[in-house]
C-alpha cells in the first residue's frame, strides 16, 4: 500500500507515493529544505488521523515548531489533537552546568525532562527511546532528525557502519513509514544509511545560472519506477512543491 507524503508534485514521481512501513532517507546540504519535507510528510498523514513523531538530535523542538508553524500546515493544532509529537534525544547540556537534561514537547506543550547520558546518544540509545513512543502513542509516520547526529558516537570507528546497519535493521522492525534525514557534503560519497535505506532522496542548493537553486532528486526507490531527473523546489505557503525539470 501506497501513503501519499503531502509534498505537491513528489507523489507523481514514485507512483503516487511511498510504500507502507519502509524507511527513506533524505539527504542534502543546510538550507535544502530537509526539516520541512519531514514536517509536512508528518503534518499530512496527522491529518489523515495518522500520529507522527519527529525525533530531533540537533535542533530544539520549540524552534522546529515555531519555524514550521509560519506554513499552513497547521502543525500547533494537530500537536493539540495529540497527532503530532517531537521529541528532543539530542544532548542538552548548557556550559557551567553538571547535569543533562532531554525535553520532550507533549501534545499539551508541556516540557517533560529526563535524565540522560553526558554524551551523545547512541544509535542504540535512540532506537530504545523511539520504540517506547512508537508502541505508547501509535505512532504510523516517523522522522529522525538526523542521522547525523548519531553515526559518529560509536567510540570505535570500525564499527561506525555496523552501529547504523543494525539501528535502521532494527527500525524496519517498528512497522512505521520513517524518513531519516541527514546532512549531505559530499554526493559521489555513500554511506551505510543510503544502501540499507529502501529509497533515497536528494535535495540540493547550488547557484545555477547566477541564482541560488533549491532541487529534488529521487536516486532510489525500491519496488517503485520513478523519475531520477533533478526537480526544482518552491518553498510556498503549504511547504515544499517539487515542480519541473531544471532547464
Amino acid at each position: 500500500m501506497r501513503i501519499p507524503t503531502g509534498i505537491e508534485g513528489f507523489d507523481e514521481l514514485v507512483q503516487g507515493g511511498l510504500l507502507e512501513e519502509r524507511i527513506y532517507l533524505v539527504s542534502g546540504p543546510p538550507g535544502s529544505g530537509k526539516t520541512t519535507f519531514g514536517v509536512q510528510f508528518l503534518a499530512h498523514g496527522a491529518a489523515l488521523g495518522e500520529v507522527g513523531l519527529y525525533v530531533t538530535l540537533l535542533e530544539s523542538p520549540q524552534n522546529i515548531i515555531d519555524d514550521m508553524s509560519n506554513y499552513a500546515m497547521n502543525v500547533p493544532t494537530l500537536i493539540k489533537m495529540k497527532k503530532l509529537l517531537f521529541a528532543d534525544l539530542g544532548p542538552r547540556m548548557e556550559y557551567g552546568y553538571m547535569d543533562e537534561l532531554h525535553e520532550v514537547i507533549t501534545p499539551d506543550y508541556e516540557v517533560g525532562h529526563t535524565s540522560v547520558e553526558g554524551e551523545a546518544p547512541s544509535p542504540a540509545v535512540v532506537f530504545k527511546e523511539i520504540a517506547g513512543y512508537v508502541a505508547e502513542y501509535n505512532i504510523k509516520r516517523l522522522v529522525i532528525d538526523s542521522v547525523s547526529a548519531i553515526r559518529f558516537t560509536t567510540k570505535d570507528l570500525s564499527l561506525e557502519e555496523k552501529e547504523m546497519s543494525r539501528f535502521i535493521r532494527n527500525l524496519k522492525r517498528l512497522g512505521c513509514t520513517t524518513i531519516l534525514l541527514s546532512e549531505m557534503t559530499d554526493p559521489n560519497s555513500y554511506t551505510t544509511e543510503q544502501f540499507a535505506s529502501h529509497g533515497v532522496v536528494f535535495l540540493h542548493n547550488f547557484l545555477y545560472d547566477k541564482t541560488m537553486t533549491r532541487a529534488l532528486q529521487v536516486i532510489k526507490m525500491r519496488g517503485t519506477k520513478h523519475d531520477c531527473n533533478m526537480r526544482g523546489v518552491h518553498f510556498t505557503e503549504k511547504g515544499i512543491k517539487v515542480v519541473d525539470y531544471l532547464d
